[in-house]
């Protein structure tokens, strides 16, 4: 199971992004190869279609666009709230999943005016270095944090 690394937020959605409109919307992490190279600055990356052509191959358990996540939850912190869901998982069958370096949590739609927003990001290893292809017969899974996948607080 992948422990995250830092999520990181694309900061050109920061201002539109409102923590309970991810709870009906689709949100998703796909992963992404070695040759990404995230742009999380204020004028970087905001839609899905800018980073999609980095995605690892679909199949052997791996679904293009990658996973839902389930039992997501916003929940109160000091001075803001935190997202969190159940691990994302895929079971690697009929060959491996592909190795990759980023997890990138995006929305599935239409949301805040913008078609397939990105959320962030964070990177598998700490290296960084690609997380080896999953064989054929085994899981890969993201694990939540307890502090759930990131926060948003108010100034």
């Amino acid at each position: 199971m992948a422990a995250p690394g830092t999520f990181i937020l694309y900061a050109k959605n920061i201002p539109a992004l409102r923590m309970a409109d991810l709870l009906s919307a689709t949100v998703k992490f796909a992963l992404v190869k070695s040759t990404y190279a995230p742009n999380a600055a204020e004028d970087g990356h905001s839609l899905w279609s800018e980073v999609s052509d980095e995605e690892i191959a679909a199949g052997n358990g791996y679904t293009a666009g990658g996973a839902a996540l389930a039992s997501k939850a916003v929940e109160a912190i000091t001075n803001g709230a935190k997202f969190a869901s159940a691990n994302v998982s895929w079971a690697a069958s009929g060959g491996a999943i592909p190795a990759w370096r980023y997890a990138v949590m995006r929305v599935d739609g239409t949301l805040w005016g913008m078609t397939s927003p990105l959320i962030g990001y964070f990177v598998g290893d700490s290296a960084p270095a690609d997380i080896p292809q999953t064989a054929s017969g085994n899981e890969l899974a993201l694990k939540c944090p307890a502090a759930g996948w990131f926060d948003k607080v108010r100034a």
